[in-house]
């Protein structure tokens, strides 16, 4: 059996709440802003259906077809899906492991770029930063105004604490290589 893969882990998610085609799984997970959290495209969600399916994760129920519209095949987790979606999950709260982001990688090799190009692409990330706080302040408040249970949005509050943390180091770095105290 393959890796469950976020998109996995994502398309389980989704038929815990009942049987769905793949494109209306890839509408709801946009609709959702749930692209902020795993890679969304229409093929490997496609592909990822198909996956899951060999693997006996989840299992074609029905098609329909909707007027010149391709074949839609509805599909719905199994018994064996919702336990290794559990065990995945369980598995990714528990244990710690590096994820290999790029940025550290970039700001590894910044010093090869004069100073005044650095301090420009940090002062370009963190308002890039700033806006992406600001559109999670705003989904945040409108679950809170919906009075959505916070369990179902949780990784929200995670990923602000997150941005807000890396805002503040960058605009403390970009001060330091301003003023000269880190030499360049």
């Amino acid at each position: 059996m393959s890796t469950l893969t976020p998109l996995g882990i994502a398309v389980l998610g989704l038929l815990l709440e009942g049987p769905m085609h793949p494109y209306e799984m890839f509408q709801t997970l946009i609709a959702r802003s749930e692209d902020r959290i795993v890679k969304v495209r229409p093929g490997s969600l496609y592909h990822t259906v198909e996956r899951l399916e060999r693997d006996g994760l989840v299992r074609a129920i029905g098609t329909e077809r909707e007027g010149n519209r391709p074949e839609r095949t509805t599909y719905e987790i199994t018994d064996a899906g919702h336990d290794r979606m559990l065990e995945r999950i369980t598995e990714l709260l528990a244990d710690w492991r590096y994820e290999y982001p790029e940025f550290p990688l970039a700001l590894a090799e910044a010093h090869n770029l004069p100073r005044e190009t650095v301090v420009t692409l940090l002062q370009k990330r963190i308002l890039t930063l700033r806006g992406q706080l600001e559109l999670v302040g705003r989904a945040l408040e409108q679950v809170s105004d919906k009075h959505l249970e916070r369990k179902y949005w949780l990784e929200a509050a995670y990923l602000r604490t997150l941005m807000e943390a890396e805002t503040a180091w960058l605009e403390n770095l970009v001060t330091e290589l301003q003023t000269g105290s880190i030499d360049w």
